[in-house]
């Protein structure tokens, strides 16, 4: 099985935390504004398709400043 360099290490995190929050913020979001009804799954796929790349770059960029706010708040 084909596995990334350890210096994409923060590229890989980043990616799979803005698909995982993407999709349940996008889930839970469309939920919320319209509820569940028979296009709900269209909607939350729409919301996903804005939301991930948001999210992404959002992660990538904040990823420093998260690692250095848990190293002062963490013994």
């Amino acid at each position: 099985m084909y596995k990334l360099p350890r210096k994409l290490a923060p590229i890989a995190f980043s990616f799979y935390m803005a698909a995982i929050v993407a999709a349940v913020m996008s889930c839970v979001l469309t939920a919320v504004s319209v509820g569940f009804n028979s296009d709900y799954v269209s909607r939350v796929l729409s919301a996903y398709f804005v939301g991930f790349p948001v999210a992404f770059v959002s992660v990538l960029i904040v990823r420093p400043l998260v690692a250095k706010l848990v190293s002062a708040t963490v013994k």
